[in-house]
């Protein structure tokens, strides 16, 4: 009898291997338990958290393809008789980079990368929202894996010649023990051009083709680690699990890919294509075979290895980095292995790089391994890779409501600006220069807004066209401590207010669930609010989620888990990037305007952590938001927004602040005179500059939106407010220090 103890590092629970051993019909092998063991992880099953995705909306004018692939698509716009799509993918690689926090950053990227890559995409971003914990103390592990983990995604994001367009980061105790990193990747594809993740029809007898680096131990049973609770103990066999990365062979495994795209275009051949991620060969192979109603037969002895004699679970389920595996016709794969390993030269590139054929696509829907001339592993493929649910008791959440009477005041009047110091060198509100100036913003030349200088990032990917490309993320986990059901709800729409603070259109979400164990019903009652949130947002604003991950077991071994930590990315659309609204104050005498920010409540938010107030976190109110986001796009489309910053960390008052360190940053030395309160609280909504007002509050009527002026765009640069002022300058330093320390 095969057990799990003779299977180091299986994570398969009793009654999964009875299931396993009940419908074989015999004992699995030490091949199949590794594998069952990959396919039936958390990871990579979805098991407790599948049938409450279905809640999400999925469906919209907009989208082109759903979740479901390796990535999501949704429609940007026609050029030149064509229809293009943004591929997007969200992942996290929290275990890794927690373990070993610089390879663990970069891998995350790395495979983010080839999600977007195997959808026929041409990579044009990347996105990095960050949770780290106390990194106060100079020689802390906290503040080693905050320095690691932003130095990973930049040697491999700048490696391969991706731009860093978007992200955050928050700093809190709750993630001492996991941090969180969440990557994001953008592609562009013609929409009659797109590749699938599935062997497509008639494609029985398909050769499957392995392309890239030569497979060896690491990341070995690391989509089990991915699925259970960090442990001390375990500190090297969590190593092992790790992947290691190489972003100058990616960087010459992407541009091989892209000529292969263009050979297989000129041939009108439709491959399958599909990213080795978690589960390796095996989980990749069967997979993809699967999805199209096939079955596959895989000889490991033809797979390239870099290390000889490894065992045949290792070369199947191991997660080395940078690979790629293609369905194609016989009769065209010798023509692609001589693109990778002639022309683009892959062995020369890495030891034992290569382009190799390891199996075929079958009819009979079984999947198999084979192993030095025998058989390791014979399964049912549908048995492998079919939905494995797990229905678990959850304790509701309940979302933190102190009494009417103990309610703080919204605004604080004459007492903000005095405060404005403090919350400006928030370690959640401060400048994130001294991170992301380590990221390329700018590589491929196609960046109209870089990452940092305004609220969300804007590509123009799409050459000689004037579309653009906008990309915001967010998710507060405050927010999340107090209240994962409104937390949820605010990621949706601060990333939705972000894209469109720029000129452009939220078009289409994905979203990065992390939660703690499923097992403990508190723990998963937070993800269960969680998502009823994004699906009611999310619905609330027409909006679809195209893509998404969820990444549970953030917990330390004292069972403590992360604060709920729901992350969203919004994409949004400008049909031209001229009408970009670039940020910072532009003409003084200009008048302010306020849109939205009105729900009392500060739970969540700078001011309350600073002040030691105990609050509600604020509930979006969408009809208005709905009015304020046409308001704003129909006034961005005739021109007279002339600068708009979204409210978000830090509330009204610091949205004023950053517009103004913007227009100093550009080199025009403005501040603004403030009629009306703005203050620290930070439900969602907009500041802005505008070029006509009579005919922004004509709009305003039009879309139902109330639309408040706070005051005017001043010639001397400093920001003046019942009686106080405060310069520009100095605003400014407390704002861009805190981090200097941190990121040197």
């Amino acid at each position: 009898m095969v057990d799990q103890r003779s299977a180091p590092g299986v994570a398969l629970r009793d009654d999964e291997v009875r299931r396993i051993r009940e419908r074989l019909g015999r004992e699995p092998s030490i091949v199949e338990l590794h594998a069952f063991d990959a396919q039936w992880s958390e990871h990579c099953s979805y098991k407790s958290s599948r049938h409450h995705l279905k809640r999400l909306p999925t469906q919209g004018p907009d989208v082109v393809l759903g979740p479901g692939e390796d990535s999501g698509i949704v429609h940007l716009g026609e050029h030149g008789g064509r229809r293009y799509g943004v591929v997007v993918a969200h992942e996290s690689h929290n275990h890794p980079s927690q373990v070993v926090p610089f390879e663990g950053a970069a891998t995350g990227i790395g495979g983010i990368v080839r999600d977007v890559l195997c959808m026929g995409a041409e990579v044009i971003a990347v996105a990095d929202p960050l949770r780290f914990g106390r990194v106060e103390h100079p020689e802390s592990h906290q503040r080693y894996v905050a320095r690691s983990a932003v130095d990973g995604i930049a040697a491999y994001g700048n490696a391969i010649g991706v731009p860093n367009l978007a992200g955050d980061a928050y700093f809190d105790e709750g993630f001492d023990d996991n941090c969180l990193v969440n990557v994001v990747a953008l592609g562009i594809v013609a929409e009659d051009e797109i590749v699938h993740s599935f062997a497509p029809e008639n494609a029985a007898g398909w050769d499957l083709l392995l392309v890239g680096k030569a497979t060896d131990p690491s990341g070995f049973g690391g989509a089990s680690f991915s699925s259970l609770s960090l442990d001390a103990a375990d500190e090297q066999a969590n190593k092992g699990a790790v992947q290691v990365p190489d972003p100058f062979l990616k960087n010459v495994l992407m541009r091989a890919t892209y000529r292969v795209f263009a050979a297989l275009r000129e041939r009108g051949i439709v491959p399958g294509f599909k990213d080795l991620g978690a589960g390796g060969i095996m989980g990749c192979s069967a997979e993809l075979a699967a999805s199209g109603g096939y079955g596959a037969d895989i000889n490991l002895d033809e797979v390239n290895v870099a290390v000889e004699g490894m065992a045949p679970e290792v070369i199947a389920v191991g997660e080395t980095q940078e690979r790629l595996l293609w369905a194609l016709p016989p009769d065209v794969t010798p023509a692609v292995v001589r693109i990778y390993n002639e022309e683009f030269t892959l062995p020369q590139v890495a030891f034992n790089a290569r382009a190799t054929i390891v199996g075929r696509i079958t009819e009979e829907k079984k999947y198999v391994l084979r192993h030095r001339g025998r058989i390791v592993m014979d399964v049912d493929v549908d048995f492998l890779t079919g939905a494995i649910r797990d229905e678990l008791p959850y304790q509701p959440a309940e979302g933190f409501a102190p009494a009417e009477a103990a309610r703080p005041r919204a605004d604080l009047g004459a007492e903000a600006l005095p405060l404005l110091e403090r919350v400006l060198a928030h370690r959640d509100v401060c400048s994130r220069e001294p991170l992301y100036r380590r990221y390329d913003a700018v590589v491929r030349g196609a960046t109209v807004i870089p990452r940092g200088y305004a609220d969300a990032g804007v590509l123009a990917p799409v050459r000689g066209s004037r579309l653009g490309v906008a990309l915001a993320v967010a998710g507060n986990p405050r927010c999340g401590r107090l209240d994962p059901r409104r937390a949820a709800e605010l990621a949706v729409a601060t990333a939705a207010c972000r894209v469109a603070a720029v000129g452009a259109r939220p078009a289409g979400l994905t979203d990065c669930l992390n939660f703690g164990n499923p097992r403990n019903p508190a723990q998963y009652g937070e993800f269960v609010a969680a998502v009823d949130g994004l699906a009611r947002a999310a619905g609330e604003l027409g909006l679809a989620f195209v893509s998404g991950n969820v990444s549970l077991y953030n917990e330390s071994e004292s069972g403590k888990a992360i604060p709920a930590s729901a992350i969203v990315a919004c994409i949004g659309t400008i049909g031209d990037v001229a009408r970009t609204i670039t940020p910072g104050f532009k003409r003084p005498g200009a008048p302010i305007f306020l849109l939205g920010n009105r729900a009392p409540e500060r739970g969540g938010s700078a001011i309350a952590e600073l002040l030691g107030i105990d609050d509600a976190v604020p509930a979006p109110s969408y009809a208005a938001l709905r009015a304020e986001l046409a308001l704003l796009r129909r006034a961005s489309e005739e021109g007279i927004v002339a600068a708009c910053t979204a409210i978000a960390g830090g509330g009204a008052l610091v949205a004023v602040a950053k517009t103004a360190f913007a227009a100093h940053r550009a080199g025009r030395r403005l501040g603004v005179t403030l009629d009306q309160p703005c203050g620290f609280h930070e439900a969602p909504g907009f500041v802005l500059e505008v070029a006509d007002e009579a005919r922004f509050a004509a709009l305003a009527r039009e879309c139902g939106a109330v639309a408040r002026r706070a005051g005017a765009v001043a010639e001397m640069p400093c920001i003046a407010a019942g009686g106080e002022r405060r310069e520009v300058d100095e605003l400014m330093d407390c704002w861009s220090r805190p981090l200097e320390e941190i990121y040197p």
